[in-house]
């Protein structure tokens, strides 16, 4: 058993994100195929190597306008169980989105959450973010749950915006600002 400890910023109780390294592919595809359908998408069969090289790419990735991708892992074990990123910014306008996935069998433990609010308090309080919103699949009852557990607010539905599994379907936009975040969460706090 691994002890990680409250070493830095990107440690909570549960979880640590950090980089992602080469030899991450085989967790990923592990948890690729734990998922079946990532959310509800069915996506094209890949290959060991596709992952191999995804994993090796994203190891050396540059931190474009704030666009990154960080691996979770549990503080327990070490064990990787997902990934959490900030995929879109406006850095002009203040605003970053977030994207997270939890292998199937880590689910509701807590992970997203903690891993979540690790990202927020960087992008907020390093990178000076004045707004987090995430992009969710309407039929996501979980997602949308522990988005409003944590504080965000319903900002608008894209209808019928996206089209999957043979029809369309809607979008919700979560948002939460910074000085939300900081009631609730706090800026400098574990």
């Amino acid at each position: 058993m691994i002890e990680w400890g409250m070493a830095s910023s990107w440690t909570g109780r549960q979880v640590r994100l950090r980089a992602v390294e080469p030899d991450d592919w085989t967790a990923f595809m592990r948890l690729a195929g734990e998922d079946g359908r990532r959310g509800s998408r069915l996506e094209l069969p890949r290959s060991a190597e596709s992952y191999r090289a995804w994993a090796k790419d994203q190891a050396v990735a540059e931190c474009d306008d704030d666009r990154f991708r960080l691996a979770v892992q549990t503080t327990v074990t070490g064990e990787l169980v997902g990934t959490i990123g900030s995929h879109r910014t406006g850095p002009r306008s203040g605003w970053f989105e977030f994207d997270v996935t939890i292998g199937a069998d880590h689910r509701r433990k807590g992970y997203a959450a903690e891993a979540l609010v690790l990202l927020m308090r960087f992008m907020f309080a390093e990178r000076r973010y004045h707004k987090c919103l995430g992009a969710i699949f309407a039929h996501n009852e979980a997602s949308l749950a522990l988005t409003r557990r944590l504080g965000f607010t319903e900002e608008g539905r894209l209808r019928e915006h996206v089209f999957f599994a043979g029809r369309h379907h809607d979008l919700v936009m979560m948002g939460m600002l910074a000085d939300e975040f900081d009631r609730r969460h706090t800026l400098s706090g574990p």
